[in-house]
């Protein structure tokens, strides 16, 4: 701390962190010797302080202090006061905020209804909090918690796998920002008015886009016609909006232009509001909101610890014995196929409630498991329910099946997450009659209602709509109903939609082996497709593979000579493509080649002859070392043991992209493992290791510290200094907030440069007065920089895009 700190603290406040700081000052005195040097400290640090507050440069500094709390303070009032509903809209606001909570307070927690839990969980216990993939200011991806994608962000477009999370975090950052319960992270959302538009839901039956003035009345909310005349419309206008907008890949195709042009024209009349948009990967290109300045982040997948976490809490919550709990950890760690499952909340949920009951058997493979959790729902439900009559209809599991597949099947042909209570009834009408037994017990409105209630998979999010309690089931059944149909013809070409991507995958999967010949060699010999989109295709055919079960050799042998022409990948777009296969992707990706030794340059007096062949050898090794980098960027998201496996062997690659791409990668994955396996081999040459919690930290001291660190996590300066060697950091890098003054850095002797990355629009350098080994300060182009004047005079400070590289 500098001495503005220190008087601040006080004499007696000083004294008591000294003696905290260095507890081994006191070791074998007596007890009078110990209350005696307390005294003396005491009295030491008010001598201390008193010198300080002499010196010439106190009261200057002290007044600079002052003002800029002053500023700060202003800033946030000002802040807090603009957040703040006029007293004709506070009333309204306080009811809609007890909405909002009410509504999305409560989370539904896969199969915990099997076994005498609640069907719903309250959101604050059972949230759990995932991280997301994002580009730091300097063009470094690194992790983040997913909460916090809005800190320092006023636009996000947020990419998520089916069963993610990413329903789940809109419900908690709504319920979080209305109940006004933020945590010192969350504080950006305080006085925000959340609003929570499903795209499911605005555009069911194809119904145009609302205006603002219709938001709340388009999602169905109760309280819609209580809303003052014009409400939304100042709460935008003084940017004091949340606006989540959930599922761009839950409309049409070709709608999503519509939905962008939507967007674009809220944003021009409304621009200083917090936006929030959720996709599937597929579904939106790389910088599709860009140009409207959205950052795009990617939901990672659960982590060793985030597995063992959910597990544990879905046992807590359903009053099950932990040791079901660790009998089901320890399969998952031990099984790779189910590890490879067991990434997102929805598959970790479905591996919970069939473990539990099955009474520990879990069968293997992705359709094994929701042909199990279909007759877990549909048939056991009941039974452990204790629903022994289920009304005046009775309908057997695999009649339930036919009728609920139908609707899965025409939402999808029709593009559709949700179905009008009218379609959803006329549709049963038409095939009641192809089956009598079910026909005879009820009208169409009946057997509907008795879906609805008895079946565990569908749900009425409004009086006058139905939808699945996931897309995934949806996508299954669907998948199941076109096989069944024989729609192959459709399926293939349909399957270059991002939509169909599951459908595909699920009917390969339920399709004989004759009908996958036809549906396989139907994608890869697909000619009517652009370039990249038979690209795709041919990665969708290989991502079937892993669901065929049985499959003639040659064909399977012609879909992996197609995919092999993509692989290695040879661009980050490629790159993208593969990784969205999922883990199976791992299987065809290759181990590391040796890269051609990296040629001089031709002196002054060479051959062109000598030119050209220094230039093909360079060309070479480029090409080489790209490889490596674009099959490591595929493989790094996935997030799996399996992963660190084909990792591993690229942890000696000499290329700087390659060890900077793996060591970034650490956040993903089980600290000690990932870390003894990878980051601990990876050469220190020039490449910046990045620390995101306490836990690497330590870890990367116990490897025997590096060089150069990157702080990308929260610390605080007592914990990273109390952990970091100090005789071995040269260069630091800090992105996350380590407070506003920098005078612990002369605890490190040997640091020469300090790269600044902060969200804070200016920097305060004098206290960097004491570190006098600094070299080089670097600093975003627009920081706002205080004290330079006090930097040591061999301290050259740069200013300029921050690059790690």
């Amino acid at each position: 701390m500098d001495d503005v700190q220190a008087v601040r603290l006080g004499h007696l406040a000083l004294s008591q962190h000294l003696r905290a700081q260095n507890r081994t000052a006191t070791l074998g005195l007596s007890h009078d010797a110990v209350t005696l040097h307390a005294g003396v400290l005491d009295t030491a640090c008010l001598h201390i302080l008193n010198f300080f507050t002499q010196r010439s440069t106190f009261v200057p500094r002290t007044l600079l202090e002052q003002s800029r709390g002053i500023e700060e303070l202003t800033r946030k009032i000002d802040s807090l006061i603009t957040r703040s509903p006029s007293p004709a809209d506070g009333p309204f606001e306080d009811r809609y905020a007890h909405y909002i909570a009410t509504k999305h307070g409560k989370l539904s927690i896969f199969g915990l209804d099997l076994s005498g839990a609640p069907e719903s969980w309250r959101l604050d216990v059972a949230y759990l909090r995932l991280n997301a993939a994002a580009d730091g200011l300097s063009g470094t991806p690194s992790l983040v918690p997913a909460d916090h994608v809005l800190a320092g962000r006023n636009r996000v477009l947020l990419r998520g796998l089916a069963g993610s999370g990413k329903t789940t975090l809109i419900q908690w950052l709504a319920v979080s920002t209305a109940k006004r319960s933020l945590d010192e992270q969350l504080l950006y959302l305080y006085g925000l008015v959340p609003i929570v538009l499903p795209l499911r839901t605005l555009t069911r039956s194809g119904a145009p886009l609302p205006t603002p003035d219709k938001f709340l009345s388009a999602v169905d909310c109760q309280i819609a016609g209580g809303q003052p005349h014009g409400w939304i419309d100042r709460v935008l206008q003084a940017g004091r909006g949340l606006i989540l907008i959930d599922g761009i890949d839950e409309i049409p195709e070709d709608d999503r232009n519509d939905a962008r042009r939507w967007l674009r024209e809220l944003l021009s009349a409304y621009p200083d509001n917090r936006w929030l948009v959720t996709s599937r990967p597929s579904a939106v290109r790389e910088r599709w909101l860009t140009d409207d300045d959205f950052a795009e982040l990617d939901l990672a997948p659960m982590k060793r610890d985030d597995i063992a976490e959910f597990i544990h809490r879905w046992h807590k919550a359903a009053g099950i014995s932990d040791r079901y709990a660790t009998e089901l950890l320890r399969a998952v760690r031990a099984q790779q196929d189910l590890s490879q499952l067991a990434t997102n909340p929805l598959m970790c949920g479905l591996i919970c409630a069939l473990h539990q009951d099955r009474r520990g058997y879990l069968p293997e493979g992705r359709k094994e498991i929701y042909d199990a959790a279909l007759s877990m729902l549909l048939f056991r439900r009941d039974r452990e329910r204790g629903v022994y009559k289920s009304g005046p209809i009775h309908v057997s599991e695999a009649e339930h099946i036919q009728l609920i597949q139908k609707l899965a099947y025409w939402m999808i042909r029709n593009g559709r997450s949700e179905m009008t209570h009218c379609d959803a009834v006329e549709l049963l009408r038409q095939v009641l009659p192809a089956m009598p037994k079910v026909a005879e017990q009820g009208t169409p409105e009946a057997v509907y209602k008795h879906l609805l209630v008895r079946s565990g998979l569908l749900r009425e999010p409004s009086a006058d709509s139905m939808d699945f309690v996931h897309r995934t089931f949806q996508d299954y059944l669907g998948a199941k109903a076109a096989v069944e149909e024989l729609d192959f013809d459709f399926l293939i070409a349909n399957a270059h939609l991002d939509q169909w991507e599951d459908v595909i995958r699920m009917a390969v999967a339920h399709a004989r082996p004759t009908e996958r010949t036809r549906l396989l060699t139907g994608l890869i010999r697909r000619e009517d497709a652009s370039r990249r989109g038979r690209d795709r295709l041919h990665l969708l055919a290989a991502a079937c593979l892993e669901h065929a079960t049985e499959l003639a050799p040659a064909v399977r042998a012609e879909v992996q000579e197609r995919a092999a022409a993509l692989i290695p990948p040879r661009s980050p777009d490629q790159a993208r493509a593969l990784t969205a296969i999922g883990p199976f992707v791992l299987g065809l990706l290759p181990g590391p080649r040796r890269l051609p030794p990296l040629p001089s340059a031709p002196g002054p007096f060479a051959t062109e002859l000598q030119r050209a062949e220094a230039a093909a050898e360079e060309e070479a090794y480029r090409a080489a070392a790209d490889e490596a980098y674009f099959t490591v960027l595929t493989a790094t998201p996935l997030g799996t043991d399996a992963a660190i496996e084909l990792l591993s062997k690229y942890r000696d690659h000499p290329d700087l992209r390659v060890r900077n791409e793996l060591a970034r990668a650490w956040g993903r994955y089980e600290t000690d493992l990932y870390g003894q396996e990878v980051v601990a081999h990876l050469a220190e040459d020039g490449l910046y290791f990045p620390v995101s919690n306490l836990r690497e930290l330590r870890a990367l001291r116990s490897y025997g510290g590096r060089s150069h660190i990157k702080i990308t996590g929260e610390f605080t300066v007592d914990e990273f200094v109390a952990t970091c060697p100090g005789q071995r950091l040269t260069h630091l890098w800090v992105e996350a907030d380590m407070g506003a003054t920098w005078g612990w850095l002369g605890l490190f002797p040997k640091l020469c440069e300090l790269t600044i990355e902060t969200l804070h629009p200016s920097i305060d350098l004098s206290t960097l007065e004491r570190v006098r080994s600094l070299l080089t300060l670097r600093v975003p182009e627009e920081a706002t920089l205080i004290g330079t004047d006090l930097l040591p005079e061999s301290t050259t400070v740069v200013r300029g895009r921050l690059d790690p590289l």
